[in-house]
């Protein structure tokens, strides 16, 4: 006999997801205290949190074996948003990534494109038991029209995830680990002459990689974003500055620090301890994601899940590690705390679809 849907749910997931962008409201709150022209940031990322949440209750009660039905029409819609960005795009830093929504603010389709691309993936990774070559590189082909679009905004960091999702899934989707390993030495190789030809690469880009390699170079330059970073983060100590107490917050010495660098905020104001309490939390929701895959009732589920605790957890790995310089710098939102609509409601979404493969854990089959 099937559990009722309250006792099979995930509720320390689910509740920790937005205690998490509640935390990061009252920090994005901290981070414009004293600027004017971003105060009133914290009440739109209510309105967000509100919208995710009541998105991540749909995506729980949807079955999520419906997304596979969807895929083509999700694709083909998604792609089509990021090909209008160019026509009639909102430009904003210096990209091109957002659709004006007149009052409503802005929307910017490369961020669904994250679970609707782990969608279609699973869907094509799991048509048949065995996968060949031909199907990987049908399912790569698929993967890298969108990513394209989106490098060329330019969004390197999205890309980048992307193709996480993409890896994730194709690893534990062959049956042969050598088809992986040629798939990571064609990555390998492909990102090092990108990186060696500057091809694609824009400048700012280069610089970020720059700074990474020679953190000292140019500190008041190219620098300045990472160094700064860096010593908001370790000022905090132990115990933190306090909430509205973090000079380098206050002073706005740190540059998007209520979306990009949010976690200097709470490095600086909430110290070591508050930092590893948020790193705690994400562990929490990252080993959901595990538990879903893990009782998936089939082959997509199993998949779709992977790419869907991949995307999370590549966000979380690369923007702390960046903020203290263990990683590049590229932009990506740090989940269900950057200041951003369309960020927040796409983790919600993500939450929501991984709460469901595992909600139906004890479904009966006939």
């Amino acid at each position: 006999m099937e559990r009722p849907w309250y006792r099979s749910l995930n509720w320390a997931m689910a509740v920790t997801c937005v205690v998490i962008a509640c935390l990061g409201d009252v920090l994005i709150h901290s981070a414009n205290l004293r600027d004017p022209d971003a105060a009133g940031e914290w009440r739109k990322q209510i309105m967000y949190i509100v919208i995710g949440v009541f998105v991540m209750g749909i995506c729980t009660a949807t079955d999520y074996n419906r997304w596979r039905q969807w895929a083509r029409v999700l694709y083909a819609v998604n792609l089509l948003l990021l090909a209008f960005v160019f026509h009639s795009g909102h430009s904003a830093f210096g990209a091109v990534r957002w659709i004006s929504l007149g009052p409503l603010g802005t929307f910017q389709p490369s961020e669904p494109a994250k679970p609707i691309l782990a969608v279609v993936i699973a869907a094509m990774l799991s048509r048949r038991g065995t996968l060949d070559l031909r199907d990987i590189f049908e399912t790569l082909g698929v993967v890298v029209v969108p990513a394209l679009l989106i490098l060329k905004q330019p969004d390197l960091g999205t890309a980048l995830v992307v193709m996480a999702i993409f890896s994730a899934e194709l690893f534990f989707g062959v049956a042969k680990t050598w088809y992986f390993g040629v798939y990571a030495a064609g990555v390998s190789l492909l990102g090092a002459f990108v990186v060696g030809t500057n091809l694609i690469l824009k400048p700012f880009q280069r610089d970020r990689l720059l700074v990474f390699l020679h953190p000292d170079v140019d500190p008041q330059g190219v620098g300045w974003n990472l160094n700064q970073s860096k010593i908001s983060v370790g000022s905090g100590e132990l115990f933190g500055k306090g909430l509205y107490h973090g000079t380098q917050t206050q002073l706005n010495f740190v540059p998007e620090h209520s979306r990009d660098f949010i976690f200097t905020v709470l490095g600086e104001e909430f110290g070591f301890i508050g930092s590893a309490a948020l790193i705690a939390m994400y562990a929490i929701v990252l080993f959901g994601g595990i538990a879903a895959m893990l009782t998936a009732r089939d082959r997509f589920g199993f998949l779709l899940a992977a790419g869907l605790a991949a995307m999370l957890a590549f966000h979380v790995m690369v923007n702390i590690g960046m903020t203290i310089g263990i990683m590049p710098i590229t932009g990506i939102p740090l989940p269900f705390m950057s200041y951003g609509g369309s960020a927040i409601i796409t983790d919600f979404m993500a939450a929501g679809i991984l709460l469901n493969i595992h909600l139906q854990r004890d479904k009966l089959v006939f």
